[in-house]
């Protein structure tokens, strides 16, 4: 897997182009926005999409998962897209999912569509909370300043426009960062970095830091 290495207040993470991190140290594997039953709701509303969207993603996730030997999958906000979006199909793709890890620890940033979406099945052991720190580290959903802690967050759908195309990018400044949506059946917010930030752009299978290119502009 295409992969380069970012340093985080003295901590590596390895930025992965299929849109995750992964942090070696504590084998912790870091997702946001995976929205996932986003085109069940779609379809709910009577927008024809794919219902195959979610077993793509999850596939992906395993497949990073296994790659990796994460030991613990850090979803940074917006596991669910909406409550209608909970069909039969999508619970039970979930469900499906969670049996073949059932050994793996999943803590969830509360996001705004997760508040929502409802409970979750309790069988799926997902802790979800609002916000915590593994120093020098703070996970949440939205960015917040935070004293003493590196943060790293979801929520944007952060994109960059590079060769005339809107790439989903990682965003890196003086003490966060964000990372881009992990579902693939999602929009994009293109972003305006910094003088001295970061950014990775993910086209395809590839991964590039792109920081100097956007400071020529």
């Amino acid at each position: 897997m295409n992969s380069l290495e970012v340093n985080c207040a003295g901590e590596t993470l390895q930025l992965f182009a299929a849109r995750a991190a992964f942090w070696a140290k504590r084998k912790t594997l870091l997702i946001a926005d995976t929205h996932l039953g986003k085109a069940s709701a779609f379809r709910h509303a009577g927008i024809a999409v794919p219902e195959q969207v979610t077993d793509a993603d999850l596939q992906r996730l395993s497949n990073l998962l296994t790659f990796t030997q994460a030991a613990r999958l850090v979803v940074l906000g917006d596991l669910f897209h909406a409550r209608a979006g909970k069909s039969e199909a999508t619970i039970k793709s979930v469900h499906i999912w969670r049996e073949q890890h059932l050994e793996l620890q999943i803590d969830l940033l509360i996001g705004n569509h997760d508040r929502a979406t409802g409970d979750l099945p309790n069988d799926w052991n997902i802790r979800a909370t609002e916000e915590f720190r593994e120093p020098p580290l703070l996970f949440a959903h939205e960015a917040r300043e935070a004293e003493d802690a590196f943060g790293l967050f979801g929520h944007v759908h952060p994109a960059i426009f590079c060769d005339r195309m809107r790439l989903p990018c990682f965003h890196f400044w003086n003490d966060g960062g964000m990372l881009p949506a992990f579902g693939s059946f999602t929009g994009t917010h293109p972003i305006k970095p910094a003088a001295g930030d970061t950014v990775f752009a993910v086209r395809g299978d590839e991964i590039a830091d792109v920081s100097n290119l956007l400071r020529c502009r």
